[in-house]
C-alpha cells in the first residue's frame, strides 16, 4: 500500500531572505489602542521568545522611519505575529499605523529581537508582572504563551491605567483567571472615568497597595514594563521594601516614549557633556539632508556626539538592538558593534546604526 508523501516542512521566517510582512487584521483594543496582526507572504513560522520585539520599516512622509514594537501575541502560535500600538498625540508612526495600515498592506521588518523575556524553564515559577499603559504588551505575550503551553506558573498580573476604559486586554485577562488557572489579575486605575461602579483599585500603584494585591511579592520574579516614570516609581518602592533586585527585570527601553519625545522635539538620547566634544577632538560628521555638521571623537558613538551637539537622532536602545537609528553612510568609514538591529545585506549596502557606530574617518551620512 502506497503511503502518502509527508507534507513539506514549513520554514522559519527569516528577514534576511524575505523581510516583508502582510497585515492580516486590525483590531480595536481601546479608544486609542489597536492590534495589528501580521503573517509572512508565504507560509512560515515566527520563532521568538515572549517579550521580544520587531522593528518595522515604514514609508512615512516620503522617508523610511524605523520603529520597534513589542510582540503582543503568544509565542506558542507561530503562524501569526501581532503588535499592539497606542496612538501617541503627535507621534508620526503610531498615528500612521492607526490611520493608514489596513489588511492586505505590507511592511518590512526585522527581528524578533530583545532580552526582556522569562526564558525557557519547565519548572513552575512564581511571577509578578507589573505594567503601565502600553507597557502591557510584552507581559501579555508572556501570559498568553504560558496559558497556551499549559505551563503551571503562578502569575500575579498588575496593570496600571488612567481609567477602566484605558485597560488594554481587560476582558481577555479577566477570562484567563478562570478555574484551574494560576493567574491572578489586578487592575489599578488613577480615576474611574465614566465607570461609576468601578470595583478595582484606584490611585497609583504603591508598596502598600502591592502588599494587598500580592502579599508574597517578595518571593516572586518581577517583570516591569511601562512609561519611564512608572518603572522608576516601581523600582524605587521595591528597593525601599527590601526586595531582592537580583530578581527584578525591567524593559530597558520604551518605544512609545521615543515616539512622544520625537514628536515633542526632545532629544531621545542623553547628551554628552560639553567637555567630551570639542572642535579639535575628533572627526567631522555631516548629515547631508539637514546640513547639520558636528564633531565626533573616535571613541564616541555617533548618536551620542550628535546629541551633545543638540542634534536629534531617533534611538531607543543605544546598543544596536532595535534598528531605530539606521542611516545610510555616504562616505567615510566606521567601526560598528551591533547586537542584531541591522541585516547583513543592509551593512553591505552601506547602512549603519548611529547608536553603536564610532567614526574612523570624516563622515557624510544621509540624514
Amino acid at each position: 500500500m502506497q503511503q502518502d508523501a509527508a507534507p513539506p516542512a514549513v520554514r522559519d521566517w527569516d528577514p534576511e531572505t524575505d523581510d516583508t510582512l502582510v497585515c492580516r487584521a486590525v483590531r480595536d483594543e481601546t479608544h486609542d489602542v489597536k492590534t495589528f496582526v501580521f503573517s509572512a507572504r508565504h507560509p512560515c513560522l515566527f520563532r521568538f521568545k515572549p517579550g521580544q520585539f520587531i522593528t518595522l520599516e515604514l514609508p512615512i512622509g516620503g522617508e523610511t522611519i524605523h520603529r520597534s514594537y513589542t510582540v503582543s501575541s503568544s509565542a506558542a502560535r507561530p503562524h501569526r505575529l501581532s503588535i499592539t500600538v497606542k496612538r501617541v498625540p503627535g507621534g508620526p508612526v503610531s498615528n500612521w499605523l492607526h490611520d493608514t495600515l489596513k489588511p492586505g498592506d505590507t511592511v518590512r521588518a526585522v527581528g524578533p529581537l530583545g532580552e526582556f523575556t522569562p526564558g525557557g524553564s519547565e519548572a513552575p515559577r512564581k511571577f509578578l508582572f507589573l505594567s503601565g499603559g502600553s507597557g502591557i504588551t510584552p507581559l501579555m505575550s508572556m501570559t498568553r504563551t504560558f496559558d497556551d503551553l499549559g505551563e503551571d506558573h503562578d502569575v500575579v498580573f498588575v496593570h496600571a491605567a488612567r481609567t477602566p476604559a484605558d485597560i488594554v486586554f481587560r476582558r481577555e485577562l479577566d477570562a484567563l483567571t478562570g478555574p484551574g488557572r494560576r493567574l491572578r489579575v489586578a487592575h489599578v486605575c488613577e480615576g474611574v472615568g465614566s465607570e461609576a461602579h468601578w470595583a478595582g483599585f484606584t490611585g497609583r500603584l504603591s508598596l502598600p497597595m502591592l502588599g494587598l494585591i500580592a502579599p508574597d511579592f517578595m518571593e516572586r520574579e518581577v517583570y516591569v514594563c511601562g512609561p519611564g516614570p512608572f518603572m522608576k516609581a516601581v523600582r524605587a518602592f521595591l528597593e525601599e521594601g527590601g526586595f531582592d533586585m537580583g530578581r527584578y527585570h525591567q524593559e530597558s527601553f520604551n518605544f512609545e516614549e521615543l515616539s512622544a519625545e520625537l514628536a515633542a522635539g526632545e532629544p531621545p538620547v542623553e547628551a554628552a557633556s560639553a567637555q567630551e566634544v570639542t572642535p579639535s577632538a575628533g572627526f567631522r560628521i555631516e548629515f547631508a539632508k539637514t546640513g547639520k555638521i558636528f564633531t565626533c571623537p573616535p571613541d564616541m558613538a555617533l548618536a551620542d556626539a550628535a546629541s551633545a551637539a543638540d542634534i536629534r537622532v531617533p534611538t531607543s536602545c543605544s546598543r544596536g538592538l532595535c534598528g531605530t537609528c539606521k542611516s545610510k553612510l555616504i562616505s567615510g568609514t566606521v567601526e560598528m558593534n551591533h547586537t542584531g538591529g541591522i541585516r547583513k545585506r543592509e551593512i553591505d549596502q552601506g547602512l549603519i546604526l548611529l547608536c553603536c557606530s564610532r567614526p574612523t574617518s570624516d563622515l557624510v551620512i544621509e540624514r
